[in-house]
């Protein structure tokens, strides 16, 4: 662990400061489980050994010249892998996410995409003692990293595989950090009855990045919820992930008409996501092989 010029009790109520900086951030500043799961997972044991490196979308990654921990409790994404272009996403749009997923405590979830463990952490704080979370991750590397970095939460099972493959039991939410042009099948067919699937749809730019990794050129965040009435949907806004690797990287025949989808707009209007079932086109924002984005409300 870094040394602090902080004392235990400062460096957390600068987490605490943190905490309530980024629910306020993402206007969702009521949620006080949420606030507290951010208030008391240390963000630096996520991080690796400084010094770190902040991404910046236009000029790649700048190290940070303190190596003190206090200065990783900003609204900023950090390195894990910037070869590979994979950061440590901005928290404010997780508490966001987080704050739509809504985990409820004896919940299992899957978490797709889980880098090095820090957003594993907090909804392993969220799900409690009696709920557990699966964290997934491509990068075994990066999974040998989680695996260390959550061994004291025993609500916790690090897997390293692909994310497309999992889960592979009934789970209560589906949580990916990773752009993806359609849902893997195992994230809607293994969503329990009120099951909420989070994660970015997105076309991949035409090339990568010069700092290393493939992200999304047109990206929004979906939260898919199972009801009786069939698969709801919410959009919560742009988001541009990195994009997939694994099976789910490979080039899907409908990417040409995903990025017209996104170019013509209306993804916020979505309200359902229609699963191998036959729809009305002129009623889809968008209509791949077996899926489709309807506009209208889900039906049973």
């Amino acid at each position: 662990m870094t040394d602090s010029a902080f004392s235990q009790d400062e460096m957390a109520i600068v987490r605490r400061a943190y905490a309530k900086q980024m629910l306020v951030a993402a206007g969702v500043a009521a949620d006080a489980r949420l606030e507290e799961a951010f208030s008391l997972v240390p963000r630096e044991r996520f991080l690796g050994a400084p010094p770190w490196q902040i991404s910046h979308a236009q000029r790649g990654y700048e190290p940070v010249p303190s190596q003190d921990p206090a200065v990783v409790y900003q609204d900023v994404l950090f390195a894990l892998a910037p070869q590979r272009g994979v950061n440590n996403g901005g928290p404010s749009l997780h508490a966001r996410w987080l704050h739509a997923l809504s985990l409820r405590e004896g919940e299992r979830v899957a978490h797709i995409g889980a880098g090095t463990g820090y957003y594993t952490a907090l909804m392993a704080h969220l799900v409690g003692a009696k709920g557990h979370v699966y964290a997934v991750e491509f990068d075994p590397a990066l999974a040998e990293l989680a695996r260390a970095n959550l061994a004291d939460l025993p609500n916790v099972t690090v897997i390293a595989g692909d994310g497309a493959e999992w889960p592979r039991e009934s789970v209560d939410a589906v949580y990916v950090n990773f752009s993806v042009e359609r849902p893997a099948e195992a994230w809607i067919d293994q969503l329990s009855p009120g099951g909420r699937l989070l994660f970015p749809l997105g076309v991949p730019r035409p090339k990568p990045s010069p700092w290393g990794g493939t992200h999304a050129l047109r990206g929004a965040g979906l939260c898919v919820t199972r009801q009786e009435a069939g698969l709801t949907v919410r959009w919560l806004g742009p988001a541009y992930f990195i994009c997939a690797e694994g099976q789910l990287s490979r080039p899907g025949a409908e990417r040409e008409a995903l990025q017209a989808a996104f170019e013509r707009g209306g993804i916020e209007f979505v309200r359902s996501l229609v699963w191998r079932e036959s729809t009305a086109p002129g009623r889809c924002w968008f209509t791949g092989s077996g899926w489709a984005l309807s506009y209208d409300e889900a039906r049973g």
